[in-house]
């Protein structure tokens, strides 16, 4: 039988700390983004909502698949699924946190557009 993998993300959007759970992780099709499929929320019996994964639950509703800059992301870990906690999103805090710088990963070679000479 194959294991299933469980992926936490947590990425940077807006000034604020993303974390979201995937089967799927991988380098994606376009140059510079994650893509990040068959997203997972938490399957709760009891009445108690958490209005915090119920929000991030609404942004993602209807998405197959997303596209996440390289600079956004913070971590990407495997998880098992008991502990796998559940989605949020939280303040951005200063203390050990950087995004990474926003210069461009590919430069075209000289003489082609956007080139510098």
């Amino acid at each position: 039988m194959a294991a299933s993998h469980i992926f936490k993300v947590m990425f940077v959007n807006q000034g604020k700390v993303y974390e979201i759970y995937a089967r799927k992780v991988s380098y994606g099709s376009l140059f510079g983004f994650v893509e990040v499929e068959d997203l997972i929320f938490g399957t709760r019996s009891s009445v108690v909502l958490d209005p915090g994964e119920e929000r991030i639950k609404a942004e993602f509703n209807g998405v197959k698949r997303t596209f996440l800059p390289m600079q956004s992301i913070l971590r990407i870990d495997e998880v098992a699924r008991t502990g796998a906690g559940v989605s949020k999103i939280s303040a951005l805090e200063g203390s050990n946190v950087a995004q990474f710088p926003g210069s461009p990963v590919f430069t075209p070679p000289a003489g082609e557009p956007g080139s510098k000479k």
